[in-house]
């Protein structure tokens, strides 16, 4: 048999879609996520009566799912390391609510700062984010350098940086907070509107075009296989509709009428009889979720610490050997994880624009779950920043959707509860196929 009959062969038993798969190079484990996605933003569209895929609920979706996408992408790398943070919603609470007194009180009380000064908010943030940074290098020393497994020292942390939350006030709600600060919460001011917001959706499409040109001249260089041209233009459209799509329904939603009339009349814009439409636009969680996205897919795709990881959790054994210190990897790990939890607080807190006692709680699961739903495995040594963001925006769909359709809220966790029961198993189904 030739070579050519022998390829035809394979082709034939590859058939349509795997030769489409094979030259595009997708991941079906992620398109079975976004068919999954479409079919739960489908279903619950009808069963709610046209509620779910409107623009004003896709927004509000999306900021809902910022604060534990950004977390779910550090996650990544602590059960790629085979390791558990279970303390993460409480370390997001504890120093959300230090920000809250930091820039309520403290600042204006004890140092003398004035409302509007510009630095308020600015060291509130800067706190919170070292806090997050040495709460992350505390338990990664722990683990790390003293061998305590990680599942007991962030249980540990969950129990301890929640008390410490609720200490710090007494278990008051502080409120409210710097208004500048309040930006990153969303909102009709905490978005960009719809000119900024065409600029950054032309400027990713560029960015995507860029991206697979320089891949491409990259596998050339390194004699790699090349995709198909058609391969490469469909994945280029597919990725800039995706991009365009989303900047136009956050266009398309506009600011509500009581918040136009305040904005007009203090501008001096007269209201046409039809109404003025403002659109919110992008909203900045949102934002600052994808440019968080887009830094931790580069460190663990494009760096030498992002390649340990990944090696450190395929096999710790062979990692150490090789010279890599796995100690002090491990360590970096949690810090970034504590960084990240440290965002995502100031996000959930300037949403609500207060530091509560329950910021935070129970969104371990939420992250854990998003990061297993995106194809992190459990085993270690797998798992994508994407994914662990569309398993975020999965979780959060299911949420909101069913608070839309009125279910209670006992029977939402135990959907919550099956639905990661269910992606656990199929991840052990898929690794024993693999």
């Amino acid at each position: 048999m030739t070579d050519t009959t022998v390829d035809r062969a394979r082709a034939a038993e590859l058939g349509a879609l795997g030769r489409f798969l094979k030259a595009t190079e997708l991941d079906t484990r992620m398109l079975g996520m976004v068919g999954a996605l479409l079919v739960i933003w489908i279903g619950i569209h009808i069963l709610s009566g046209g509620l779910f895929l409107t623009p004003r609920n896709l927004w509000n979706l999306s900021v809902q799912t910022s604060s534990v996408a950004i977390m779910a992408t550090g996650m990544v790398l602590v059960i790629v390391m085979r390791n558990i943070d279970l303390s993460v919603g409480s370390v997001e609470g504890v120093v959300g609510m230090i920000m809250g007194v930091a820039q309520a009180e403290f600042l204006i009380r004890v140092l003398g700062f004035q409302l509007g000064n510009p630095w308020l908010w600015i060291i509130a943030l800067a706190a919170g984010v070292a806090l997050g940074l040495l709460i992350g290098a505390f338990q990664g020393f722990i683990i790390a350098y003293m061998e305590v497994p990680a599942f007991i020292v962030t249980l540990g942390g969950l129990l301890v940086w929640r008390g410490m939350a609720w200490l710090i006030t007494s278990g008051r709600t502080v409120a409210p907070l710097d208004a500048t600060f309040q930006l990153m919460g969303g909102g009709p001011r905490g978005s960009i509107g719809a000119t900024a917001s065409w600029i950054i959706g032309a400027v990713a499409c560029a960015a995507v075009a860029f991206a697979l040109l320089n891949g491409r001249s990259q596998r050339k260089r390194f004699h790699f296989p090349l995709r198909p041209v058609w391969a490469e233009v469909f994945l280029g459209v597919v990725a800039c509709a995706v991009i365009l799509g989303a900047v136009w329904v956050a266009n398309s939603y506009p600011w509500p009428v009581g918040i136009v009339r305040q904005y007009a009349e203090k501008n001096g814009i007269t209201i046409p009889e039809g109404g003025l439409f403002i659109a919110h636009g992008i909203a900045i969680p949102v934002l600052m979720a994808v440019v968080v996205g887009i830094v931790m897919t580069f460190i663990t795709k494009r760096t030498r610490f992002g390649r340990y990881v990944f090696a450190i959790g395929g096999n710790p054994e062979a990692a150490s050997l090789a010279g890599i210190n796995t100690r002090w990897v491990t360590m970096k790990v949690f810090m970034i994880m504590g960084v990240l939890a440290a965002i995502s607080a100031a996000i959930s807190s300037a949403r609500l624009n207060a530091s509560t006692n329950a910021l935070g709680t129970l969104d371990e699961l939420l992250v854990i779950a998003a990061a297993v739903i995106g194809g992190t495995s459990l085993a270690g040594g797998s798992g994508t920043v994407l994914g662990a963001m569309l398993g975020a925006l999965l979780m959060q769909s299911l949420q909101s959707g069913m608070v839309l359709l009125g279910i209670d809220s006992p029977l939402q966790s135990i959907v919550v509860g099956a639905v990661l029961v269910v992606a656990v198993w199929l991840d052990t189904v898929y690794r024993k196929r693999v």
